[in-house]
């Protein structure tokens, strides 16, 4: 039996990227918000989209972005896929995965049973629904290290792909996929030594922890 799929975001410079191909993960994230640590400009995009080419999957993460934006990052990257991490819209989603024709993935921010249910709504609309922890007010909406209680997915009958983020790192990775079945897991901050910095040892603990789980 394979583990679940591993996804390593917020990659900034061509040592992280090596790092994650190296690991053997299977998407590597990049961050198109510029208040992010982890934001990429479009030209570092193009180079690091290059570079992944053919190796490992690549996944643009938006905040409520517009078309140009998303234009401009789909193709300097030539990205695999979207995610969507703000307040989009299922109509949104289903617009933009038609405009692009690539997959769209939305990350959610769960803190009870009621955010999990919001799920059901983009079933449809999206390739995948990433459950991620909320974040308090005036932070930033990902990458801060948080996790939620995994258990408030026992409710989910998963009518579609998902992903499990928020707060992974190798100490907990394992546990939150025996809790929940993940069928993929999204790491930022648990694999870095300072917030943007990721760190190619914690980045091959955590595919390690991951495949063992």
């Amino acid at each position: 039996m394979t583990g679940p799929a591993i996804k390593i975001c917020g990659i900034a410079s061509p040592a992280a990227l090596d790092a994650v191909i190296a690991a053997r993960a299977d998407h590597a994230g990049l961050v198109f918000f510029p208040p992010s640590p982890r934001n990429v400009t479009l030209a570092d995009a193009a180079a690091l989209g290059a570079r992944a080419a053919g190796r490992i999957g690549r996944v643009g993460l938006f905040v409520d972005a517009d078309d140009a934006l998303l234009a401009d990052a789909v193709s300097a990257a030539s990205l695999d896929a979207i995610q969507l991490h703000g307040k989009e819209t299922p109509q949104r989603a289903a617009e933009l995965r038609a405009r692009f024709g690539i997959p769209v993935w939305k990350a959610l921010s769960i803190a009870s049973a009621d955010d999990v249910a919001r799920a059901a709504a983009y079933v449809g609309a999206v390739d995948l629904v990433l459950f991620d922890a909320k974040t308090p007010k005036g932070t930033l909406p990902g990458g801060m290290g948080l996790s939620f209680d995994w258990s408030l997915l026992s409710a989910w009958k998963a009518p579609c792909a998902w992903g499990l983020a928020g707060g992974l790192s190798a100490d907990n990775v394992a546990e939150a996929v025996r809790l929940t079945g993940a069928p993929l897991v999204d790491a930022s901050s648990g694999v870095e030594s300072a917030p943007g910095v990721k760190d190619a040892g914690k980045i091959a603990a955590f595919c390690a922890a991951v495949r063992r789980a």
